[in-house]
């Protein structure tokens, strides 16, 4: 893993983003010679949509489509 100062990073932050995209390869950020950050590729997702993980974790109960309670409970129809 590539090591750079915060100095140098600041300096060459959009280079260094590149470059770690093109590659896939880390970089170990140093503030005063200890580590203080890591900068990783993002993590690839099998599917296209993040809502395709949530795909089988809800079940429907009952009808989603009509009213929650029926209409002669509606205050707005009663005169």
């Amino acid at each position: 893993m590539e090591t750079i100062n915060a100095s140098e990073f600041k300096a060459k932050c959009l280079a260094i983003l590149d470059r770690v995209h093109a590659t896939g390869e880390p970089v170990l950020i140093l503030k005063r010679g200890k580590p203080v950050a890591e900068l990783l590729p993002p993590r690839q997702t099998e599917g296209r949509y993040p809502q395709e993980e949530l795909m089988g974790s809800v079940t429907v109960d009952g009808d989603i489509v009509g009213p929650v309670l029926p209409e002669d409970e509606w205050e707005s129809l009663r005169s």
